[in-house]
């Protein structure tokens, strides 16, 4: 036991020996960790500012986020040009995304096919080899987009262009440029809408029912946007006029009267908008609703007005008076302070339709013979005439609010567009544009407030109803688009005072409503 406690301890021993023995040197070797571990703690360092660069897009530190990196872009600014380029030089050529080995192989292009013919020169180019095609497309490219753009250009030239721009800019005052600083360091939608309402496409959304709080339980006659509230106003053969408050979401009821033993055929609100004139379609008495004290008054006769009743009618823009369609031709000049016919016009043919011009003073009638008057309003005298082209029988008139445009509808379906200076002056104006969208007679046709949208229907047939941009005079294809019948016959057709919104009255007894999207306002 003694002797194997003996070996024990001289193991031991020896294994503190070599313990303790100190460790060999080998220089290349301790080169070799340093080198390492500088490594480790320079990649450990950029990972540590790349994590906290992260922190401060995410979580804020936003001005010291800027500070800082216009403090590194003036520390880049600080070297020399020469150095710059340098540098840029030495950076690796911006390699294709995608390469194709096929385009490396010596091929002739035939040149003759219809989709390369705008690429050749000359009659002698009927061949061409991939590498020519490919040049002769690229500098297409770049005269389409005014030179080459930015994100095809190597980094040596953005820096030349981005330096020519820092001198241009020096020039600028430094109000702008704290400006242009400030925007393109926010972030957020900087798209703006054009002015000038697009062609093509209408972007619109369709709404609630504008009377759907109360519909009619008979046709609906008339739809009428108030001229300064937030209000349309609905009539129909139900012997009622309906105003709503419009929101596009629940449309709710304000008021709504009941007209005994008269079924309304149009109303009107006055220039003013206080007052909601109304006429039916065999009384010579007619309904004026005062809305401000809510007081309905028969007007039961007009003095020196020989008509045996009183349907349609305008109200003058001046205000203050009525311009009321007689037979054979006549149109009454109708006062409302007095309640009487002050002036009388007479055309050839029975009255189909009245627009006034913009500034008031002209008034185009339509006839049913095919020919447009012009009277003048202050004289009562009639400044020209002439035939609507193609037109065998007139159904209706408008005119824009710009004084640029007049539309005539016929019974044919047609609608002609002329310009409202050449109807003025002119004894054979030719129309801009024949609208020929609609097959059944033209009814109803109507310029929104900004002269850019005419609105054309038909009557005699359900989804007759078509728009019209008027500065490219084309008809927008998507409406309406419903495949189930939505607008059904429309008989009458409004805009809001600013065009946000548009609707009709149909023969259902429902007024569909519609958001133009591009108009901001009411």
């Amino acid at each position: 036991g003694e002797g194997g406690r003996e070996r024990g301890r001289a193991r031991e021993g020896e294994r503190g020996r070599e313990r303790a023995r100190p460790p060999q040197f080998d220089p290349e070797e301790e080169e070799q960790n340093r080198q390492k571990n500088v490594k480790r703690v320079a990649a450990l360092g950029e990972k540590d500012g790349s994590v906290k660069l992260l922190e401060e897009l995410v979580f804020g530190a936003e001005a010291e986020l800027l500070h800082r990196l216009v403090e590194d872009e003036d520390e880049e600014s600080g070297e020399s040009e020469d150095e710059s380029e340098a540098r840029l030089q030495l950076q690796p050529a911006r390699k294709a995304a995608w390469v194709d080995e096929d385009d490396e192989l010596e091929e002739e292009v035939d040149m003759k096919h219809r989709y390369r013919r705008h690429l050749v020169r000359g009659e002698a180019e009927s061949t061409m080899t991939k590498q020519k095609l490919q040049q002769r497309m690229r500098e297409q490219f770049q005269k389409s987009m005014g030179g080459a753009p930015s994100w095809a250009e190597s980094g040596a030239k953005k820096k030349k262009k981005k330096k020519a721009d820092d001198d241009d800019d020096d020039d600028e005052d430094e109000n702008e440029e704290e400006e242009e600083d400030d925007l393109l360091r926010r972030t957020g939608n900087f798209v703006a809408f054009s002015d000038t309402l697009p062609s093509g496409i209408v972007r619109m959304k369709k709404c609630l029912h504008a009377n759907s709080a109360r519909p009619s339980e008979d046709r609906l006659t008339t739809v009428q946007f108030h001229p300064s509230a937030q209000v349309v106003m609905t009539a129909g053969l139900d012997q009622s006029v309906s105003l709503f408050q419009v929101d596009g979401k629940t449309n709710p009821k304000i008021q709504s009267i009941h007209l005994e033993r008269f079924p309304v055929h149009k109303a009107q609100f006055s220039r003013d908008g206080e007052t909601v004139i109304a006429t039916s379609l065999k009384n010579k008495m007619f309904y004026l609703y005062d809305m401000m004290e809510g007081r309905v008054t028969p007007v039961h006769s007009v003095r020196g007005l020989n008509e045996a009743r009183v349907k349609e009618f305008s109200v003058c823009p001046e205000g203050g008076a009525l311009l009321l369609t007689g037979t054979n031709g006549y149109l009454h000049l109708l006062t409302l302070k007095t309640k009487e016919v002050v002036r009388s016009m007479k055309i050839n043919g029975d009255v189909c339709g009245v627009a006034f011009s913009h500034d008031s003073g002209k008034v185009f009638i339509n006839s049913e013979e095919g020919e447009v008057y012009v009277w003048d309003m202050r004289s009562s005298r009639c400044v020209n005439r002439f035939a609507d082209d193609g037109c065998v029988k007139g159904t209706s008139i408008a005119a824009s609010r710009n004084g640029q445009y007049l539309a005539c509808g016929s019974q044919s379906g047609v609608v002609n567009i002329y310009s409202q200076e050449a109807c003025l002056n002119s004894a054979n104006p030719k129309p801009l544009k024949a609208v020929m969208n609609l097959l059944t007679s033209a009814t109803s046709l109507t310029f929104n407030p900004t002269s850019e949208i005419l609105a054309i229907a038909s009557r005699a047939e359900d989804e007759a109803v078509r728009l019209v941009h008027l500065p490219s005079l084309s008809v927008f294809s998507n409406f309406p688009v419903s495949k189930r019948k939505f607008v059904y016959r429309a008989s009458c057709l409004d805009f809001s005072p600013h065009s946000g919104f548009f609707s009709l009255a149909n023969n259902k007894g429902h007024a569909p409503l519609f958001r133009l999207l591009h108009y901001k306002d009411f």
